[in-house]
């Protein structure tokens, strides 16, 4: 747990983070990468060069100022954001998700989310000392109604969150049973719209409905992985308390003058992304014709499947140049399950070819 840490040390660092595990990522290096629901577009060859000098351009000698705040409003033009409604960026969602916490930690606080779900929601309550209480899915997961409701009445969560669609099971969730989860919620819901682009629906034009109700997206899933933007959306005056835990100058210049010129070609990453929708429905009908493989439906780009023995599918699919996010072990209904990213179609028919060889 603290091996190579000296006693004189471990004292000082807290027992539960010597006990957590940290954030994973899998090597990737030779292999097609199929693991992390990134884009696997690059820019076009023309925008790469154009991006480079303006990245060249940036004074980097200077703290992060008025472009962040330009980034800050292109994004609401982007995202539409209602009249009395604002706009906080984080470096990712996770940054987000942390600065939520920090906000809402007052004494007995507690957050709430379905499980399966975005790992994060539960550390970042660990990190700042809440309570997390997880309420399972159904075994299709969708959300569980009665229990949700139930918990919610038990613990009274300062935030409740709700993936829309859901990580690693890629779904959305019935909208009824979303409106009486925000109806019985006493504090803040917080919809995560991370795979938004690639959803058939959106909650954002109802959080004018519901004053409690924050938006939360990202550009990592438009096609900016590597650039750690987030945005959470909401009431201003919620918004504003909120942004007073956000470190000063969270966002660099770089990653905001990267963040500008994507929006500026904003129909180049549509295309992407619809590109993406397509080459989802085709790998569904691929691996609906697998008799030993069951795949749910997705409104994300990745794929959840269940196969016989996820191990050895797993350690099949990396030996055949494929690598895959192995999920059976986060939670018991995800036993023997696999998430799939969906790529091109040449990555995904070396990923269709590498999971039937190692079935």
């Amino acid at each position: 747990m603290n091996a190579g840490l000296l006693p004189r040390l471990a004292r000082l660092i807290r027992q539960d983070v010597q006990g957590m595990h940290a954030y994973a990522v899998q090597p990737s290096a030779g292999l097609v990468k199929l693991d992390a629901m990134e884009n696997p577009h690059r820019l076009p060859a023309a925008l790469q060069r154009e991006l480079g000098e303006r990245l060249g351009a940036v004074a980097l000698n200077r703290y992060p100022g008025q472009r962040v705040e330009t980034l800050r409003q292109a994004l609401a033009r982007h995202a539409q954001v209602p009249e009395g409604f604002d706009l906080m960026l984080g470096n990712g969602s996770d940054e987000l998700i942390s600065m939520l916490a920090m906000a809402c930690d007052v004494p007995g606080a507690s957050i709430l989310a379905p499980v399966p779900g975005f790992v994060m929601y539960g550390m970042s309550a660990q990190l700042q000392g809440l309570k997390f209480v997880p309420v399972d899915l159904t075994p299709d997961f969708e959300l569980d109604e009665a229990a949700m409701l139930a918990a919610i009445e038990q613990h009274q969560p300062s935030i409740v969150y709700l993936a829309y669609p859901n990580n690693p099971t890629a779904n959305l969730w019935d909208d009824a049973v979303i409106e009486r989860i925000v109806q019985a919620a006493p504090g803040l819901v917080v919809m995560d719209e991370a795979y938004q682009p690639f959803a058939s629906r959106s909650y954002a034009d109802r959080i004018t409905r519901h004053p409690h109700v924050l938006l939360m997206r990202t550009l990592s899933k438009f096609g900016l992985a590597g650039v750690r933007i987030g945005y959470l959306i909401g009431p201003s005056g919620l918004v504003a308390q909120i942004d007073k835990v956000r470190p000063p100058y969270n966002v660099s210049v770089l990653n905001c003058e990267a963040a500008l010129f994507a929006l500026e070609h904003a129909d180049v990453f549509d295309e992407q992304a619809a590109q993406l929708r397509r080459e989802r429905g085709l790998l569904l009908e691929r691996l609906a014709a697998l008799p030993q493989v069951k795949a749910w439906r997705s409104d994300a780009n990745m794929v959840l499947v269940r196969v016989p023995d996820a191990d050895r599918a797993f350690q099949g699919m990396k030996a055949g140049g494929v690598l895959v996010k192995n999920v059976s072990r986060m939670h018991p209904l995800l036993a023997n399950c696999l998430r799939l990213t969906v790529g091109t179609a040449e990555e995904n028919a070396q990923m269709l070819q590498a999971l039937q060889a190692s079935l």
